[in-house]
């Protein structure tokens, strides 16, 4: 795989052209002629403009697959069913507080792989020593993150865990040795809160402060 780039809420309007614009510089940039996967980041602005310049860059084989991130299932839906091209892949806050059952349900039925970030939760509300999870991890002889990275695994859902410590990238990989039991995975799913540990795309505030953020280059 080359990479997963992202297109963020910034580079929209006027939209297409923008949209390339910021492609070509992050290409650029990483020193390649083409991505295996490029996401639209938030669901804001004109999305439709994005999304449209983002299929003629699939089309070209600029972009080998074309996705986004942070849609809820309202919004995927409405581009899935207006566009030519559904999106490959929807990233979206997933680990073992915030389960996103729902929104997996859709993605599957529309064929839209469904892909976590903050699969740790970034160590929120105790993850890493969340009895539970603990208890499980010591049945097989793993650590509570291989266990959150197995319960993603089983689930079907993508996860490319974040860290810059070689051992963690090794412990991160050791996960095909073992699988969760049905019971494990149903008391798993006891843990899901319902609510993200970040922010919430829909929430009114949260989307001015998005739509005003600007990364730098």
């Amino acid at each position: 795989m080359r990479v997963v780039e992202g297109l963020w809420v910034q580079d929209a309007p006027p939209a297409q052209d923008n949209t390339r614009r910021a492609f070509e510089t992050s290409l650029t940039r990483l020193g390649l002629d083409r991505l295996d996967l490029y996401l639209m980041h938030q669901p804001y602005g004109d999305v439709y403009g994005q999304w449209r310049a983002m299929e003629d860059l699939h089309r070209e084989g600029l972009a080998q697959a074309i996705g986004v991130a942070n849609f809820y299932p309202d919004r995927l839906l409405d581009l899935v069913l207006n566009n030519e091209i559904a999106p490959a892949v929807n990233q979206i806050e997933t680990h073992p507080f915030f389960q996103r059952t729902a929104d997996q349900a859709l993605m599957r039925e529309h064929g839209v792989q469904h892909q976590s970030w903050g699969g740790f939760a970034e160590g929120r509300n105790d993850l890493f020593t969340n009895p539970l999870l603990a208890e499980i991890g010591a049945r097989h002889g793993k650590s509570v993150a291989q266990v959150v990275l197995r319960w993603l695994i089983q689930r079907d859902v993508v996860t490319i865990p974040k860290s810059v410590r070689p051992e963690r990238m090794a412990e991160n990989l050791d996960v095909f040795d073992f699988a969760l039991t049905d019971e494990q995975m149903a008391s798993i799913a006891g843990l899901d809160t319902g609510a993200s540990l970040f922010f919430d795309h829909r929430d009114p505030e949260m989307v001015a402060w998005l739509s005003k953020r600007r990364l730098e280059g």
